[in-house]
């Protein structure tokens, strides 16, 4: 039986046979592990997650038995389509995932495959060492994924490459044979030892004048490595193949010892090309790391991140990042002296503080993701990524390059590790038009023909894959391409390993998932106006960069909260757009919008928004939800929680009539708890109770104390009104004691959130479109709004745009003219907050706050103000309506405990909790019974 008579269920009955016990042929999880970080899309038949090397074993014994091809995964970052396969794709990251031990004297560890390379950076720093190579994505790439692609990152010209940090290898070749590769190949160890000894013996011609001519020399197999002078080292030669000949059980790699201080030398020239000559003469300094960038991608960062995401750089359009490592700060000093003084800089800047240098070098860790976007707006692919050519060529390849893409009229934000020679890029390839596959592969072309001619390698260090592996005859010899295939042949007799790339490879522009994606334009809810109003560019905004497994809360990140909770694929934002793309495709999810594997993927996600900030591709995923539950049950009876939840507004205004028979009602056991179930709350949540006197009602009576104050307007809120009053009122006594005179809006208005978050889209639009008109007839330019909670103002800035269109004048003006208070504060002349000297903050940012309108400046008013300030990254886990909806209250406290509810225990019990979200506050009530405070309450308690 071959992969085309197998079916995903005679597959999954034969690995379950086999004693495997998570094996997943569902269309939803195939869909989710459809495409890596690359442009390809292969569906595999099956997926598994292995729990042991045994596991590992039996379901390549039964790849073999059904001539079913295997390909192993750790993160799925790949970026040239090495990490997918149509038979089984193996899941190294979810269970194998364990360090093993540090030797500290021998300065080496043994890792899983399935080893985030951050974690093992963590267990080795105890004893001051660390795994050299650091790709960007080192918080959530894998140890055997950087082996099986021969990862560098910024600092391998300090620390060498991956196969320069591996020691030994347990693998598994194709032939289900188990080898311990390392140093010095033992002829009568083995059969495969012995021919691999005279493969190369046959071979020594073209190995040593074609393989390992300069550092990033990463494309065909290194088999370099091999030669008696190198010291025949198997367990190197395998680093870079891809998968292709062996299946990884666990590594033991090399560590280095860190520097014991470092510097950044910034040096700014007229353009990057000018920049990239004097390279050489940098790395006569001994630099760990020497990137180039230029203006194109600094100018990203300030579109996506805000100005204050780059720091001042050196004058110039184009700049190296030089870092020296030493044992003391003196002698950095005069070394950065030294760099500066040989650099013919135009400017320089030296950078000594780890927290700035942290900002700067953010700028390239993003620069894959953020650079997924051409500066025209249009979708950049990694189709042509990284390649490298020796670092004193390097000026005239980067002219030569440019001129080649504007021969094409392509685009892109080139940057890279120009101390090895390596630049990457993503370019605007017009996959969506009729003859972009064939522009696409006549550029590839051009390009492998050009690195070809400056003595450099299609990749230098993301691997051939599915990009470059049909391209690499324009680089080597016939006799080469045959002497890769030969030592695939040994190990993989069988090509069931990884087909389709370096040896036998599918053509560059097959499989190119894009390109399969009919555009839909009608009929939505949104506008899409950043993506020229089509879903499908939409959702294939997501390449597949994984940002979203790593857990950024430790520096305020929030994306993405279920995925920390659960674990699983399918909660990440990458599974979900991976599903969401095989939507738009439908040839493996074929339901459309009602589709099961949709709604799978979508129902924990908690709509926090946290994707739209924090995924550099920009990504929002709590737009495309509200979405599919417009497009699914428009017209038609919805969940219970659409109206229980969504209607909210409503039935707060009806229960303002009369509260205390209303809470009365909600506090008797058996009448809250049926109406719980009736409405598809989850009975274990408390439900809050409703102000006995709304903050409307508040100010009708209140007298203003600055009558002839500057104006502002009030935004009304639901929560604030009906639940919270005690905010509003705190909210009115500071800005009126910042000299405000302070209104409301006369009719009772809702930014139509709860409706957004459950799809009721069409009901969404013509509240909000009655709320703009009166805010901008109210308000707008000529009058600030402010908004208390962050959900709803957030509405005010981004949602209503997005369902009014971004041409609509009034959503235009009100997102504009609204602030949230720190925003408003922190502008007004003559203002200053309150003494918080001595006072302990633990903050809880609301997702929509750091995702859509920034707590910057609420960060700068609290430290101003002299609090000593721990702000909590992820999110609360309550999430507007997630958290009370029933089959959600597991994840929602599990949530909650990633970041928040640790934080808030660990903190003192005099230490102030923040959290401006109603829902923040709710979580808080309801797990931890510790009150949060609004940031107006805080600064009206201490005026």
């Amino acid at each position: 039986m071959n992969v085309s008579q197998a079916s995903p269920e005679q597959l999954r009955v034969a690995l379950s046979e086999a004693g495997i016990a998570e094996v997943d042929v569902s269309t939803r999880r195939r869909g989710e592990y459809s495409a890596d970080a690359s442009l390809y899309r292969v569906p595999p038949l099956a997926v598994v997650f292995p729990r042991s090397t045994d596991e590992v074993r039996a379901a390549l014994r039964v790849c073999r038995e059904l001539g079913v091809p295997l390909t192993s995964r750790g993160a799925g970052t790949s970026i040239a389509g090495n990490a997918v396969g149509p038979g089984v794709v193996l899941d190294f990251a979810q269970h194998l995932n364990r360090v093993h031990s540090v030797d500290p004297e021998n300065r080496t560890a043994v890792v899983d495959p399935g080893v985030v390379l951050a974690d093992l950076q963590r267990a080795a720093a105890p004893h001051g060492l660390r795994f050299g190579p650091d790709p960007s994505t080192h918080n959530r790439c894998t140890v055997g994924g950087m082996i099986g692609n021969n990862a560098c990152g910024s600092r391998a010209l300090g620390y060498g490459r991956t196969a320069d940090n591996v020691v030994e290898l347990d693998v598994l070749t194709g032939t289900g044979e188990r080898l311990r590769a390392g140093a010095g190949l033992d002829r009568d160890s083995s059969a495969t030892a012995a021919a691999v000894h005279d493969l190369i013996g046959s071979s020594l011609s073209v190995v040593r004048t074609e393989l390992g001519r300069f550092g990033r020399q990463v494309s065909g197999y290194s088999l370099e490595h091999l030669l008696p002078e190198r010291g025949s080292d198997l367990a190197k030669a395998l680093v870079g193949t891809e998968g292709s000949c062996a299946v990884l059980l666990s590594a033991t790699v090399r560590l280095v010892r860190a520097p014991a201080a470092s510097a950044l030398v910034v040096l700014g020239y007229p353009d990057m090309a000018a920049a990239a000559d004097h390279v050489p003469a940098m790395l006569e300094h001994g630099p760990v790391a020497v990137e180039g960038l230029d203006a194109r991608i600094t100018d990203v960062v300030r579109r996506r991140r805000g100005p204050s995401a780059v720091p001042d750089l050196p004058d110039g359009s184009g700049w190296l990042f030089v870092e020296l490592g030493g044992a003391d700060a003196a002698g950095l000093e005069a070394a950065a002296a030294a760099v500066v003084r040989d650099s013919s800089a135009l400017d320089s800047r030296v950078v000594t503080d780890p927290a700035q240098a942290a900002v700067l070098w953010r700028i390239r860790e993003d620069g894959a993701g953020l650079s997924a976007r051409s500066v025209a707006g249009a979708p950049a692919h990694a189709g042509w990524e990284d390649a490298a050519v020796p670092p004193d060529k390097l000026g005239g390849y980067l002219r030569e390059f440019e001129a080649l893409l504007d021969s094409y009229g392509f685009t892109g934000v080139p940057y890279g590790h120009f101390g090895d020679g390596c630049v990457h890029i993503r370019i605007d390839f017009p996959l969506e038009v009729s003859d972009g596959r064939r522009r696409f592969r006549e550029f590839l072309t051009e390009a492998a023909k050009l690195v070809a001619s400056y003595g450099g390698s299609m990749s230098g260090e993301h691997g051939d894959g599915r990009a470059r592996g049909e391209l690499l005859p324009l680089m080597y010899s016939s006799d080469a391409m045959s002497t890769f295939a030969a030592f695939k042949a040994i190990f993989d007799p069988d090509d069931l390993l990884n087909p389709g790339i370096i040896v036998r490879p599918r053509p560059v522009d097959a499989d190119v998932r894009v390109a399969e994606a009919p555009s839909v334009t009608r009929g939505l809810g949104f506008h899409y106006a950043d993506d020229r109003g089509d879903l499908s560019m939409a959702v294939h905004r997501c390449t597949g960069v994984g940002k979203c497994r790593a857990d950024t809360t430790a520096s305020g990140g929030v994306m993405c909260p279920s995925y920390l909770a659960t674990r699983d694929e399918k909660d990440s934002t990458r599974g979900r757009a991976r599903v969401l793309q095989e939507m738009v495709n439908g040839s493996l999810v074929r339901g459309g919008w009602r589709s099961p594997e949709v709604h799978e993927v979508l129902d924990l996600c908690l709509s926090c928004k946290g994707c739209a900030s924090d995924c550099p591709t920009g990504i929002d995923m709590a737009t495309y939800k509200a979405e599919a539950l417009h497009q699914t049950y428009r017209r038609r009876l919805r969940p219970a929680t659409h109206y229980s939840l969504g209607w909210l507004p409503r039935l707060a205004r009806a229960a303002s009539v009369a509260p205390k028979l209303t809470n009365r009602v909600l506090a008797s056991t058996s009448l809250s708890k049926l109406a719980m179930r009736l409405g598809g709350v989850d009975t274990r949540r408390s439900l809050p109770a409703f102000a006995t006197r709304t903050f409307r009602q508040w100010f009708a009576d209140h007298r203003p104390t600055a009558p002839d104050g500057d104006p502002v307007l009030l935004w009304v809120d639901t929560f604030t009104n009906h639940f919270s009053p005690e905010v509003g009122i705190a909210a009115v006594r500071v800005l009126e004691g910042a000299g405000y005179r302070v209104r409301i809006p006369r009719r009772r208005l809702c930014c139509g959130l709860t409706w957004i978050s459950t799809g009721q889209l069409d009901a969404a639009r013509r509240i909000l479109r009655r709320s703009v008109d009166s805010l901008a007839a109210e308000g707008g330019t000529d009058v600030p709004i402010v908004g208390l909670e962050p959900s709803c103002t957030a509405a005010l800035r981004s949602d209503a745009q997005e369902l009014l269109g971004p041409r609509d004048a009034a959503a235009a003006a009100v997102a504009d003219g609204t602030h949230t208070l720190a925003e408003l504060l922190s502008r007004r002349d003559g203002w200053s907050p309150p003494d918080l000297t001595g006072l302990e903050i633990v903050a809880q940012p609301h997702c929509h706050h750091h995702a859509v309108l920034g707590w910057q400046k609420d960060r700068e008013l609290l430290r101003g103000a002299g609090a000593t300030l721990n702000a909590v990254g992820g999110c609360c886990g309550l999430a507007g309506n997630f958290g009370f909806e029933r089959g959600h209250y597991e994840v929602s406290t599990a949530v909650a405990e990633t970041a928040l509810l640790p934080a808030v225990r660990a903190a003192s019990e005099d230490a102030t909790v923040l959290a401006d979200g109603f829902s923040c506050r709710t979580q808080l009530d309801d797990l931890i019974d510790r009150r949060g405070v609004h940031l107006a309450e805080l600064l009206a308690s201490r005026t």
